[in-house]
């Protein structure tokens, strides 16, 4: 039987919802439709069309470019938090990309602290990329004092602009090595507030271009990310199809990389 796309949990709600609403149900129903077919039906562009597709018809047989070490690793790691699992069913899924969206002060940092751990504990490295200084370096130590492979285990980035966040990405490849587990994007919202001056649709080419990279890191890596971040507003039709702030008829509240 075929999986259904809603248990795809590398694909962002909002794009479930549009394949939903074309009449894409399950990974069969999207197998020899192509990227450019994609990209009219869902208005999307035919990268992130392309992305989509890998996403979803990734095989599932091991790549032969994965080495041994990497194929006898943990697949699903937990947090303390029993509801949490529960929501991921059974756990947060290596190779997928978990987006922790919420208001500030909600505990956002504390839950993908708490995968850090969990990422650790199994002698994976993490690559910690903090936005707005939320996690500090110190504070991290503090949190895995009590594991003393810690310090090799972590490599703490600061990037503080969307151009550095950017060039980051672009050579995202180099950043990670065969014992990288997890990547974690702290407040990936933050990089964006200081460019009050884009325009919506260079925004969401922006946010295009980070959901590419970041899917084929998951899928050609095996690497999984979590990104922190404010929740974004997205402006809707009455039938709820995607609208402009100049035509919307209703606002919801969603993730930023799934607005």
């Amino acid at each position: 039987m075929s999986r259904s796309l809603s248990q795809c949990a590398t694909l962002p709600s909002s794009l479930k919802v549009a394949l939903r609403s074309a009449g894409y149900e399950t990974v069969d129903d999207i197998a020899g439709v192509s990227a450019e077919t994609l990209s009219a039906e869902l208005g999307i562009s035919v990268r992130d069309a392309e992305s989509l597709v890998s996403a979803t018809q990734a095989p599932k047989v091991p790549r032969m470019t994965q080495s041994a070490a990497s194929l006898a690793r943990m697949n699903v790691f937990t947090c303390k938090y029993p509801a949490v699992n529960r929501v991921l069913g059974g756990g947060l899924l290596r190779g997928h990309v978990l987006e922790i969206s919420g208001p500030p002060g909600s505990f956002k940092e504390s839950l993908a602290c708490d995968f850090v751990q969990a990422f650790i504990k199994a002698d994976e490295e993490v690559v910690f990329v903090d936005m707005q200084n939320m996690t500090s370096p110190h504070a991290l130590s503090r949190l895995l004092e009590s594991m003393p492979s810690a310090g090799t285990l972590l490599r703490y980035i600061r990037v503080h602009t969307l151009p550095d966040l950017l060039i980051f990405l672009r050579g995202l490849a180099s950043s990670i090595c065969p014992k990288t587990g997890l990547l974690v994007l702290n407040s990936l919202s933050f990089v964006f507030q200081s460019h009050p001056d884009l325009s919506s649709s260079k925004k969401n080419s922006i946010l295009g271009n980070i959901r590419h990279n970041l899917l084929d890191a998951c899928i050609t890596r095996n690497v999984t990310v979590i990104i922190t971040s404010q929740m974004a507003t997205k402006m809707l039709h009455p039938d709820g199809s995607p609208a402009t702030f100049d035509s919307g008829a209703k606002a919801v509240m969603v993730p930023r990389l799934g607005a």
